[in-house]
């Protein structure tokens, strides 16, 4: 039966099989490694999945960090959801780019051009060149300009980390050409935007964030083309990078409430951006829903999210004072859980960028969860007095 609803795939994308199994909930396969018919046949399998292949069925799973039934549930399921082709899963979401990165390079297509801001974890990666990059940082509308011949990835995200920049997928796919665009869709999740949908060729989320949704679990993971899934299954089983058979299960099960969360988180951000627009301790407030010029919010994304960023008044000093002196939210790096979270970008995720590129200082970045957004604005309240 053909489903359609993004709340039904969410609750059964990659369990199709579970009633022929007599079961109700998908099984955790621990297996390191998997007994083999005969060399010649444990030969081939071992072959086609060093190689980025997928197993036919019967034949040996060989090795975990080739093949895992229940990371391949994971990535099923995610393939659904992002509307692709294929999803490949890793152990985090900076394991994810580089996989993406190193199958670049190793295609002979070095070049990356970026759109900042980005995460710092991947403006970093990107600066420092470690990899075999070579990184252009460009704005959205200098992409087509900063395309060179060796150009093999063009990268962006949107909403951007911290500062919630929105960016035409489809203007941006038009400006790269022939050459693959990859979108970092960890703020909006598949719920709120399916950047394939416009013509974006990779789709990259940590699936720490909204995925997994609790804060136990860590992966990431990429959507896209078959050939693309081939090219990363191949880096990831010769690198080791695969995700945890664990982790998958925790995130897989957390896409069973993930259009819930996002909503209701959704919902008390919109709130909570609402109010500190209206705060004397606040400068600015950084959400789509309050400010989106070019009208991307509803032609490509659902709904403006649950991560906001704003600028406190007085400085890096009343910033750090207001983020330290929360009390029902947590101080803390990440986002995307169930509880809400507040963290200083520039000296945090964002330290090692470019003094250039660096976030103000006087900036904090709030991950809304699913708190009464009335409590939350409380102890928000109390923490920007209190200094």
């Amino acid at each position: 039966m053909p489903v359609t609803s993004l709340d039904t795939r969410s609750v059964h994308a990659g369990r199709e099989d579970l009633r022929a199994l007599g079961v109700h909930v998908p099984p955790i396969d621990l297996s390191s490694t998997n007994p083999l018919p005969d060399v010649e046949n444990g030969g081939r399998a071992y072959e086609v999945l060093a190689t980025g292949g997928r197993p036919e069925p019967g034949d040996s799973l060989v090795y975990q960090r080739l093949w895992n039934p229940t990371v391949d549930r994971f990535e099923r399921a995610v393939a659904v959801l992002e509307e692709t082709e294929e999803a490949v899963a890793y152990a985090s979401g900076m394991a994810a780019l580089t996989a993406v990165l190193l199958a670049s390079v190793a295609a002979g297509a070095p070049h990356v051009v970026a759109v900042r801001p980005l995460y710092g974890g991947t403006d970093h990666v990107l600066a420092t060149g470690l990899l075999g990059t070579k990184v252009t940082w460009a704005t959205p509308e200098s992409v087509a300009s900063s395309v060179r011949p060796d150009t093999g990835l063009v990268l962006f995200e949107t909403p951007a980390n911290p500062t919630l920049d929105l960016v035409d997928i489809g203007a941006v796919v038009t400006a790269a050409g022939p050459v693959p665009v990859l979108v970092d869709n960890t703020f909006a999740t598949p719920v709120l935007q399916n950047p394939a949908r416009h013509g974006a060729t990779l789709v990259l989320h940590s699936a720490t964030k909204f995925m997994g949704g609790h804060g136990d679990a860590m992966g990431g993971v990429v959507a896209g083309t078959a050939a693309w899934a081939r090219q990363l299954r191949h880096v990831r089983a010769l690198t080791g990078g695969l995700l945890h058979p664990r982790a998958a299960y925790d995130l897989h099960r957390g896409l069973q409430s993930l259009p819930v969360r996002v909503r209701a988180a959704q919902e008390g951000a919109q709130k909570v951006a609402a109010w500190l627009e209206e705060h004397p301790d606040v400068v600015g407030v950084h959400y789509p829903g309050l400010a989106d010029p070019d009208g991307l919010v509803g032609r490509q994304m659902r709904g403006p999210g649950s991560i906001l960023a704003f600028s406190v008044r007085g400085g890096y000093a009343a910033a750090a004072s207001a983020a330290a002196g929360c009390r029902l939210v947590t101080h803390a790096v990440s986002l995307g859980g169930v509880d809400s979270l507040i963290q200083h970008p520039a000296a945090l995720t964002h330290r090692s960028v470019a003094a250039d590129a660096r976030p103000h200082d006087d900036l904090l970045r709030l991950s809304v969860g699913l708190e009464n957004p009335d409590d939350l604005l409380a102890d928000l309240d109390q923490a920007l007095r209190a200094r």
